[in-house]
């Protein structure tokens, strides 16, 4: 390349650096939705309910012997749970002295390393939640060292506990009241349903890469 030609493409280039940018519209502001108490359970069951995720509507008083229920219709053996969650204290409480036909509990306390061979072959696990949305129809999980993500990704069924109350309008409103901008963790995750994905055809299939059953338990409180 001549000089006489390096020079024009520099000077094209200054040229072009130099011109005032072209103003860049400003995105309309997000649509607020506000749902009743009822309206947010309603539209998050149903909008599961399409994803082929089974919803049960519990109480505080109930939701152990529903639980329970579950799992001798599925014939479950084991359950991967957190000791030392909520969830998990009431479940150490009222499963290990019930009946011979309910799993064996299996608690998640020491390092993957030890323990993962018997999570890859848990028949199910069962998790708390952060909350809900209910324009989307999601769940909202937070990883922690008392529930790892492991115990919602490998079992073949996960069972997550719901609070009513912690089911929010929209994902902003989520970010916004639970001020995630400050505390955010590195795997904050949503679920919608069973694991699912669609092949090049757009043909979609359950379980393929997660759990093929997901089911939730909406607590009221």
């Amino acid at each position: 390349m001549s000089e006489q030609s390096r020079d024009r493409i520099f000077a094209r280039l200054k040229s072009a650096a130099g011109s005032a940018a072209a103003p860049v519209a400003q995105p309309e502001p997000l649509p607020k939705v506000e749902y009743s108490h009822p309206q947010k359970i309603e539209k998050l069951k149903t909008l599961m309910e399409a994803m082929r995720t089974e919803v049960h509507i519990t109480s505080e008083q109930g939701w152990l012997g529903l639980l329970e229920d579950i799992l001798r219709q599925r014939n479950i053996k084991d359950l991967l749970y957190g000791p030392q969650t909520p969830i998990g204290a009431a479940l150490q409480q009222k499963l290990q002295n019930s009946a011979d036909d309910l799993p064996e509990l299996v608690p998640y306390d020491v390092a993957v390393e030890e323990i993962k061979e018997r999570v890859f072959n848990v028949a199910a696990g069962i998790t708390s939640t952060m909350g809900g949305i209910a324009d989307t129809g999601a769940l909202i999980l937070w990883s922690s060292k008392e529930e790892p993500r492991l115990m919602s990704l490998v079992p073949p069924i996960h069972i997550a506990v719901l609070q009513a109350d912690k089911i929010y309008n929209s994902l902003l409103e989520v970010m916004q009241k639970e001020n995630w901008s400050a505390n955010m963790p590195t795997n904050a995750f949503l679920i919608s349903g069973p694991s699912k994905t669609a092949d090049i055809e757009l043909v979609l299939a359950f379980g393929v890469h997660g759990p093929k059953e997901l089911i939730v338990l909406i607590v009221e409180n």
